[in-house]
This record gives C-alpha cells, sequence and structure tokens, in this order.
C-alpha cells in the first residue's frame, strides 16, 4: 500500500515546489537534498533502538507518523500557508520514518523467513516496487493536472495509514528480542552498523559502489525534471509517463534475478548487473523536445531500470545473508543513512551545477561519472563464505 502511494506521489514535493511556489533548479536540489540528508542524521540512533525492540509495532508507528506530517501540506495549502520551509521539514520527517522502516523490515524479513527464501522474497518486493512505480507517476500525473498539486500528497498519507492496518493484520507472533535493552545508546552502538558494512570483504565494495552510483542517478533527476517539464515543455503527465512505461523492465529483471543466480552464482550477476546499470544515464543528456525526446527518454530509463531490478534484490539478501542477526538493523540503518546522506549531498552539488550550466550539462556529467563506478565493484568472489543457497532451492518458490 505505502509503495502504491509513494509512486502515485512521484516527485510529488518537486512538482509542488516547480508549480505552486513557483521554486527554480537550486531549490528543486536544495528540496531533494536536505530533507533526506537531515532525516538520515535523525535517523542514526533510531537503528540501535530498533534492533532491541519488537519490529512489527516500530513499522506500524512510522506509517502512522509519516502519514501525519504528509497530510499537514494539504492543510497548509488549502489554508494558503504552504511554505519551502514546511516542504523542507515534512522531506526531514518522511526521510527518517522511511529509513527506521526499512531497518525494522529488513530485520523483520530475516526473522520471517528460511534463509534460502530470501532471494524470492526480495525479487517479490522488487516486482511490487516496478509494478507500483509503473502505474502510479501515470496516474499521479493526471491527478496532480486535473485536481491540483497536493492530489497526490493526499494519496500518499493514505496509503501509509492502509499500510499500518496491513502490518497489523499480520498477527503479534513476534517474539522480543533476546538482547536485553541497554539503559542508553552507547556510541559504539551507533556505529556497529558502519564496522560491520567496512569490515565485510564482501559488502564493503557494494556499499561504496552502491553509494555512488545510487547518488550519481538520483543528483540527475531534479536537472531532468527542470530540463524536460520548464526547459522542454513536457507537461506533467508526459513527465510521469516517460518513467512509468520503463517500469516496465523492473518486472522483467525483478523475474529473472533468481534464475540468473541460479545460473551464474550471485557474485557474477552482482558484478555484471552492477556494471550495466551505471552505462545507461548518460544518454538523458541527449533529450531533445517532442515525440522523440520522449522515447530516448523511455529508453534509457528501461535498460537502467531493467539492470537495477536485477541488481537490488540480489544485493538485498547478500546484504541480510551476511549480517547477524542481531545487526540487521543498525546495518540497513546505517546503509540507508549513509546513502540518503551521500544522495543529498551529490544532490545538492548538481543543482548549483545545474544553475550555472545548465541541466543538460549536469545530467551529462553525472552519466561520465557513473561510467567508472564499476571499478569500485568487488572483484574476489566473497559470497561463499556466507554459504550461498543451492541453485534449485533459491528459485523453488517463484515457479521456476
Amino acid at each position: 500500500m505505502s509503495t502504491a502511494g509513494t509512486w502515485l506521489a512521484f516527485d510529488a514535493f518537486a512538482l509542488i515546489a516547480v508549480l505552486a511556489l513557483d521554486a527554480g533548479p537550486t531549490q528543486v536540489s536544495l528540496l531533494a537534498a536536505v530533507g533526506p540528508a537531515v532525516g538520515a542524521a535523525v535517523s542514526v540512533p533510531l537503528g540501535p533502538w530498533v534492533e532491541v525492540r519488537r519490529k512489527r509495532p516500530v513499522m506500524m508507528a512510522t506509517d502512522l507518523v509519516r502519514c501525519a506530517v504528509l497530510l499537514s501540506i494539504p492543510v497548509a495549502f488549502a489554508l494558503g500557508r504552504l511554505s519551502f520551509g514546511q516542504l523542507l521539514l515534512v522531506s526531514v520527517a518522511v526521510a527518517a520514518a522511511d529509513i527506521t522502516f526499512n531497518a525494522a523490515a529488513g530485520a523483520f524479513l530475516k526473522d520471517l523467513l528460511p534463509r534460502q527464501d530470501l532471494l524470492v522474497a526480495n525479487g517479490r518486493f522488487e516486482a511490487t516496487a516496478w509494478t507500483a512505480s509503473m502505474v502510479g507517476p501515470p496516474l499521479g500525473g493526471a491527478a496532480v493536472g486535473l485536481f491540483g498539486p497536493v492530489t497526490t500528497v493526499v494519496a500518499d498519507a493514505v496509503s501509509y495509514l492502509l499500510s499500518a492496518a496491513g502490518i497489523r493484520a499480520i498477527g503479534d507472533a513476534e517474539e522480543h528480542p533476546a538482547r536485553p535493552e541497554p539503559a542508553v545508546t552507547r556510541a559504539r552502538d551507533l556505529l556497529e552498523g558502519w564496522r560491520h558494512i567496512l569490515a565485510d570483504p564482501a559488502l564493503r565494495p557494494l556499499f561504496l559502489n552502491t553509494l555512488l552510483v545510487n547518488s550519481l542517478i538520483m543528483a540527475a533527476s531534479p536537472p531532468l525534471l527542470i530540463l524536460m517539464v520548464d526547459d522542454l515543455r513536457f507537461a506533467p503527465w508526459q513527465y510521469a509517463l516517460a518513467f512509468a512505461v520503463p517500469c516496465t523492465g523492473g518486472l522483467l529483471g525483478s523475474r529473472l534475478a533468481p534464475r540468473l543466480v541460479a545460473r551464474h552464482g550471485r557474485h557474477r550477476v552482482l558484478v555484471t548487473a552492477g556494471a550495466l546499470r551505471a552505462c545507461w544515464p548518460v544518454g538523458l543528456a541527449f533529450t531533445g523536445p517532442g515525440a522523440a525526446g520522449l522515447v530516448l527518454v523511455m529508453l534509457v530509463e528501461f535498460g537502467l531500470i531493467t539492470c537495477c531490478a536485477v541488481y537490488n534484490p540480489v544485493l538485498a539478501t547478500q546484504r541480510l545473508d551476511r549480517t547477524p542477526a542481531g545487526r540487521v538493523a543498525r546495518t540497513l540503518s546505517a546503509w540507508s543513512a549513509t546513502g540518503k546522506a551521500t544522495t543529498a549531498t551529490m544532490t545538492a552539488l548538481w543543482g548549483v551545477l545545474a544553475a550555472r550550466t545548465g541541466p543538460r550539462t549536469a545530467i551529462a556529467l553525472a552519466g561520465a561519472l557513473l561510467l567508472v563506478t564499476p571499478l569500485l565493484l568487488p572483484r574476489r568472489d566473497d559470497t561463499t563464505e556466507a554459504g550461498d543457497e543451492p541453485a534449485s532451492v533459491a528459485v523453488r518458490s517463484d515457479g521456476g
């Protein structure tokens, strides 16, 4: 439910800033950067806190928090008091809640399923996300055009309420963590997630590669929005459609991931898909007006999304597989917080770059830098140290 709402509100804050508050490239990039960065910082002490608590109530609470803060935007808009500062504050709260929810959800999943089913489950989560991203943006773009810029924010808020109800329906069979709750959060607890990631020979290069790739892809998003909506005069629904149609590649990639791992092994799939996903975004610099420009964006995004949809569930499985149960929440929190902070920093820098050189130049530079990121992928296969699942088991629950 919450995934559907999130993609229905695709780039909602940026569209509100541009359409309702007349924001420029610098402000749009600032909005995309400051909220996640501060939210990541706020979430850091929450990782150890989540680790020693039952995960299901944490997931429900973060859903309700996101619902409440998002509803403040349409209320302020209706009263004529919506400001850029409020968008920033809401973005911070949503980012911190996102990280906390995902940390709790990852730990909950690891406890819920046997190890051999994790890749299939992560593939299904990936497929669900891309299905929502395929349907949500065009519907959201149409809703913005028909009913105003805050419509999709209302839908997103309601989706978190429905998500909390769905998680509640799972049942209350979760056991309390075995580790006793500390009286205070220690500095060592705050750093434990990073310590585990950086000490693991398989996770460390994947962590560094993922940080750089994701941050460069996302840093180019605000300039691309400005290029398409402002400079090339694409309508909001066309902009949304350009990212919705290629999401069919997400369904394809997430379906293929377990089968590719069964055939070629986890390490080879990670390295190959990780390298291929860096080759596409530079093509967005050549986006032009009209139907040809729209088709170019769709083709580039289809290739990028297909590769990401193969890579992401395999990476998620590798991360869970190599993290002890008592460290999952802290590891996922550290990974996500660092990712958001890195993306926020790069987005802010690219906003300044786009303002000074133009959005097309900023997009081209991000694409060029992405071409060197495969050098950060692991050279050696360390997955065997974690005991890979047999190929026949890896796909048994996915109908193949």
